[in-house]
């Protein structure tokens, strides 16, 4: 069911890569290990490879602890971020964190603007620390929490999804298996690094991939 907020057509310009091929992508995570990766958790004394681990090509965390997974680079700015993840078990939380900066202004989470991955919200806005504006705001701010567009743009728990986050300047757009869900702008900040959350429920990613945009 479409939720009842229109929203503007929004169009963007052509994508290069960055290492500046037309159409070519750059794959944040690699399909074999977490080179590239670092990592914040609630409880300090775990390790990485206790929370995330590469097994047959995918990605998966098992939500325990609390924390994320950060990329090495910080300073990302216009791209678009292909994530497709899957519930394995049963749906939970997680999130994508874009233009991460300074860690540990919300408890555990670090200054940056989440896209939301829990079932059945994915495209949420969460703010955390910054500001944005969004359209038809009546009705669809809580507190951090900025609603998505739609409804049933998921598919049924253990089905990949697909998720297309495209930051430029200081707007985002959000598309969640080819559905436009949630677009935002004036970002108070709009470049920095790019996290995976661990929040609580097992998840499997098996793409994190970017494309750069012209600026």
């Amino acid at each position: 069911m479409i939720r009842v907020f229109a929203v503007a057509a929004i169009v963007f310009g052509s994508v290069l890569n960055v290492h500046g091929k037309d159409g070519e992508s750059v794959a944040l995570f690699n399909g074999r290990d977490l080179e590239g990766w670092t990592y914040k958790l609630k409880k300090p004394n775990v390790k990485m490879e206790d929370v995330w681990s590469v097994k047959e090509g995918l990605l998966c965390c098992t939500g325990q602890p609390v924390g994320y997974l950060l990329t090495k680079k910080k300073d990302f700015e216009n791209y678009v971020l292909n994530v497709e993840w899957r519930w394995p078990d049963k749906g939970g939380n997680n999130g994508v964190l874009v233009h991460v900066t300074k860690p540990g202004v919300v408890g555990i989470w670090p200054q940056c603007l989440e896209v939301q991955l829990f079932s059945g919200d994915a495209g949420d806005f969460w703010t955390l620390e910054t500001t944005i504006e969004i359209e038809n705001p009546k009705g669809r701010i809580q507190d951090r929490r900025h609603f998505n567009l739609t409804d049933g743009s998921e598919k049924p728990i253990g089905e990949w999804n697909a998720m297309e986050i495209t930051c430029r300047a200081d707007e985002i757009t959000v598309k969640v298996n080819g559905t436009l869900v949630n677009h935002a702008t004036k970002l108070s900040q709009s470049k920095g690094a790019i996290a995976l959350q661990s929040e609580g429920t097992p998840i499997e990613f098996r793409k994190v991939e970017l494309k750069k945009l012209n600026e």
